[in-house]
């Protein structure tokens, strides 16, 4: 897998496994112990996390989120990489916080412009609120950019809990 070149902010993968669901959970328990130290396994029902220690891990650094689906004599892995739950959270409040300011402007534009009065200021914030958002869009790029070499480290323990 190749996140460098994804254009997604969270990237999502498929990868077919010829483990059953159990033999990979019994993995993810084995491993969850031994690597108690570098990493943090969580296991709910057919759903594996991983995430780094928190001596590790960094304001950038991804979490790994695996579904483990059963076919017939395998199992499909539907992976996701994306940043720590509470900066995503951050993150999707502020686009929301912009949205809904651009769109009150956008309101009061045309109010103003139905009146027509002076629109300088609804369309100066708008300007603002669409550069904001181009901002968090290469903030987001570049924290990703930051967090590849851990998406690679989470990657190859995603292998050995899948071989």
């Amino acid at each position: 897998m190749e996140p460098e070149k994804s254009i997604a902010l969270r990237p999502r993968f498929e990868v077919v496994s010829s483990k059953t669901v159990e033999e990979i959970l019994e993995n993810a328990y084995r491993l969850k112990t031994e690597l108690k130290a570098d990493y943090q396994i969580k296991i709910i029902d057919e759903h594996l996390y991983f995430y780094f220690s928190k001596e590790k891990r960094k304001y950038y650094s991804p979490f790994l989120h695996l579904e483990l689906e059963k076919s017939e004599n395998q199992t499909l892995v539907k992976g996701l990489f994306g940043p720590e739950q509470l900066l995503w959270t951050l993150f999707m409040f502020l686009h929301f916080i912009i949205a809904g300011l651009f769109l009150v402007f956008a309101m009061m534009a045309y109010t103003h412009w139905s009146l027509k009065q002076s629109m300088v200021l609804d369309v100066s914030v708008m300007i603002a609120m669409v550069v904001f958002w181009v901002a968090l869009y290469f903030i987001g790029r570049q924290n990703r950019k930051l967090g590849v070499p851990q998406m690679h480290e989470l990657e190859d323990l995603m292998k050995k809990v899948l071989s």
